[in-house]
């Protein structure tokens, strides 16, 4: 989810390995810098000798880098899957905060839902268990540097969107976490057919130091996207922004 507040032995893995989704994530940073740079030239009515210039310059850029991103985007774009035998052992625990920090699972645990969405009735993890899983095994890459690989089991989210009503023209759709993360993401994102509600981790329910009792994975975006220990989700047409975004972190952060 997002960068460790100290280092931690890293997976071994070979740049061979995640040499195609880091080309993938590259290519538009690398487009989205050069067009960066050209609007920042470009612009116009903005002192750059203040503090409050230069931000607004960055944030335009940071704009325009989100534009183009989801440009590029396409829904028929994959990312790379893996047999179960390539699942990293041990994987590594990734948060905003220590492993001891972690939180358990609030008693009273319910998949609060509001904004754009027509059944805003909450979800207990009993009635997520009964929609139909898919499984994937897929890349965890890390704005870091580092990567992991997963197996994680979960609900698609352009399947629950549509069975709770959700209205799939809304331009966001946001996740509160109880442990105080929150991030956002495009709607085309959401409905990516590999992004999910994940429930299991490698077969089993998700502890909660991978995120019980349900969480995001999206593996066409960067890792901090993933938000754990989700509690609501919303739909909307306000930029809702995010934990890591909202201090300058690009908001699309994917392919």
């Amino acid at each position: 989810m997002s960068p460790e507040r100290k280092p931690r032995p890293k997976p071994a893995v070979t740049l061979d390995e995640i040499k195609p989704e880091l080309d993938r994530l590259s290519r538009r940073g690398l487009l989205t810098r050069g067009l960066s740079l050209g609007s920042l030239m470009m612009l116009t009515g903005c002192d750059l000798s203040t503090h409050s210039g230069v931000d607004g310059a960055l944030w335009t850029i940071m704009q325009f880098d989100d534009w183009v991103q989801a440009q590029l985007f396409s829904p028929l774009r994959l990312a790379r899957t893996y047999p179960p035998s390539a699942v990293t052992n041990p994987y590594r625990f990734n948060a905003f905060y220590e492993d001891w920090q972690v939180r358990e699972t609030p008693s009273d645990w319910r998949l609060e839902l509001s904004g754009l969405i027509g059944d805003k009735r909450p979800w207990t993890i009993d009635q997520l268990r009964m929609l139909p899983l898919e499984t994937q095994v897929t890349r965890h890459i890390c704005i870091e540097g580092w990567s992991q690989i997963g197996q994680w089991t979960g609900i698609p989210l352009h399947a629950f969107l549509r069975r709770i009503g959700a209205d799939l023209s809304a331009r966001y759709v946001a996740f509160k976490c109880f442990d105080d993360y929150f991030t956002s993401i495009d709607m085309p994102s959401a409905l990516h057919p590999q992004t999910i509600l994940a429930l299991d981790f490698v077969g089993q329910p998700l502890t909660p130091e991978w995120g019980a009792p349900v969480r995001l994975r999206i593996p066409t975006k960067l890792g901090f996207k993933s938000a754990k220990n989700i509690s609501a989700i919303v739909v909307t047409n306000d930029y809702p922004g995010g934990y890591w975004e909202d201090q300058g972190y690009n908001w699309f952060s994917g392919s």
